[in-house]
């Protein structure tokens, strides 16, 4: 039945793809390590200078709260919980070509289940700060003829959101498995082909990985800024 796991509930089989398995279990890795990095956040003396675990942590905080705040300004810390952990996911679920396995990312439920967060997020706080009037005129603007387009304009932010991600993480994922199908047709140059694929890896799985988890936390908040005001604090 592929790749994944059946469970068997009496009559009932139910089977869950790799996907869902490896996305849960990065869940479950991220949710621990946070766990245990706040509590050591929590204790450290605020009169030393950071190092270890403490160290390892306050960077990576403030390296998501660089990719946010430089669109969400004030609201930061506001969205910070929630873009950081869905961040850190996506960060650990990018590399995981490097041991072999496919990034959850690469399939295209997945991908659209995170831009839809994203889509829903936007327009609950649109309406939260602005009012059902106030998206209604946001929708009609700058006349009522212009609806269907601006409710095209909206749907299409997390279509283009979901292909983006999806395309960028199975291409590089498709590439490398055709790098190794070639290693192995060219038994001659073999040594030579492996000693290539180490960079190959850099790219495609961990500049890629940051990379695309950058653009697509840039363009969250960038449409977010506008539902919260941010850029008129």
């Amino acid at each position: 039945m592929g790749d994944g796991i059946l469970i068997k509930i009496g009559d009932f089989d139910l089977f869950v793809h790799q996907t869902i398995v490896i996305w849960i279990g990065v869940g479950i890795l991220v949710c621990a390590l946070l766990i245990w990095g706040g509590n050591k956040l929590k204790h450290a003396d605020p009169t030393q200078p950071p190092k270890g675990a403490v160290l390892v942590f306050e960077t990576i905080v403030n390296l998501c709260a660089m990719v946010v705040k430089g669109n969400l300004n004030k609201k930061t810390w506001k969205f910070l919980p929630y873009f950081g952990t869905i961040m850190i996911m996506m960060v650990i679920s990018n590399i995981l070509g490097l041991v072999g396995l496919q990034p959850p990312t690469s399939n295209l439920s997945l991908a659209m289940v995170l831009a839809i967060g994203i889509f829903l997020l936007i327009h609950f706080s649109d309406i939260k700060n602005h009012g059902i009037k106030g998206k209604w005129k946001a929708l009609t603007d700058p006349v009522p003829l212009l609806l269907p387009l601006n409710v095209i304009g909206d749907i299409a932010f997390p279509v283009s959101l979901t292909l983006r991600l999806f395309g960028n993480m199975l291409g590089g994922s498709i590439i490398m498995a055709l790098v190794y199908v070639l290693v192995k047709a060219a038994m001659p140059f073999t040594g030579i082909l492996l000693a290539v694929t180490p960079f190959l890896h850099m790219y495609f799985d961990m500049f890629t990985a940051f990379m695309q988890t950058y653009i697509f936390f840039t363009l969250a908040t960038f449409f977010l800024s506008d539902a919260v005001d941010a850029a008129e604090e």
